[in-house]
């Protein structure tokens, strides 16, 4: 953190920061973070001060307009390497995370996404969320399946929406549907109030949030972001540029979504999942 300051007073919300594999595997795609970058980025924001919020804290914090040295940890996808790699360097400094998890994947491998690793990735279990739900650890909602659900037709993105919350509150309790992640960040007017019909009352998009409770803006962390602070809580020129380069690189996950779409109509869909495969773009 030497050399780095943060005019933390002129945040007037707390950021969100959103990582999705932590260490395992090398990968073709830019979702990684070693191990050993990510123990020293939360290594130095805990001796900088800063402070990881619950899911409510955060809230909270937006209504109060108080987020100095404070950020919402969140994951995408719920991979299991998080469990080895993530949570227990979090626990023994302190900080806890928000997980969003593709429901109908837990306990499964990432059949869902195009192959980046040699062999698939394997998902938490719902044991393993449970047991990290037991130390303080959130989670909520990533859709179904992974599907970009502005793609989807109306049926489908309820569908998508609301199976996946009904898992999570089935399996832990009313927390468990108060927020989602937009799968690739996409959301529009449409999703974010087929969202709030739900029940969900926190909607989680790219780097360009419009503030709504349901569009709300987090930065991604990708395999570049290697320095102590991540770009998502600098607020200097640094911090800027790699805001734009997050949101260029998640604007690129058009391609994964047109990969996967040829995919669902080339391949044998499993039962598990048939009925929440949509063919529409």
């Amino acid at each position: 953190m030497r050399g780095v300051h943060l005019d933390v007073a002129a945040l007037t919300t707390a950021p969100v920061l959103c990582y999705h594999r932590i260490g395992g595997p090398l990968e073709l795609g830019v979702t990684r973070v070693g191990r050993s970058v990510f123990a020293r980025q939360m290594t130095a924001l805990t001796r900088a001060g800063w402070r990881t919020l619950s899911l409510d804290e955060f809230a909270d914090a937006r209504t109060r307009h108080d987020a100095r040295r404070t950020f919402l940890l969140t994951f995408d996808d719920g991979y299991a390497s998080l469990a080895e790699h993530a949570y227990p360097i979090l626990a023994d400094l302190g900080f806890t995370a928000t997980t969003f998890l593709i429901t109908d994947y837990v306990g499964k491998t990432n059949d869902w996404d195009v192959r980046y690793t040699w062999n698939r990735l394997d998902h938490l279990t719902w044991r393993q969320i449970e047991q990290w739900r037991a130390r303080g650890f959130q989670f909520a909602s990533h859709g179904a399946t992974h599907r970009r659900l502005t793609w989807l037709a109306d049926h489908d993105l309820a569908t998508e929406l609301g199976r996946a919350r009904a898992q999570l509150v089935e399996r832990l309790g009313p927390d468990g549907g108060t927020a989602i992640a937009y799968p690739f960040g996409a959301v529009d007017e449409r999703v974010a109030e087929c969202a709030r019909a739900a029940g969900y009352d926190l909607g989680f998009a790219g780097v360009k949030g419009n503030g709504d409770r349901l569009h709300l803006s987090r930065v991604p962390v990708y395999t570049w972001d290697v320095g102590d602070v991540p770009f998502g809580l600098r607020n200097d020129a640094l911090g800027v540029l790699g805001r734009v380069v997050a949101n260029a690189a998640n604007r690129c996950a058009i391609g994964t979504s047109i990969m996967q779409l040829a995919k669902r109509k080339t391949s044998p869909r499993p039962e598990s999942i048939a009925g929440a495969v949509s063919t529409r773009a």
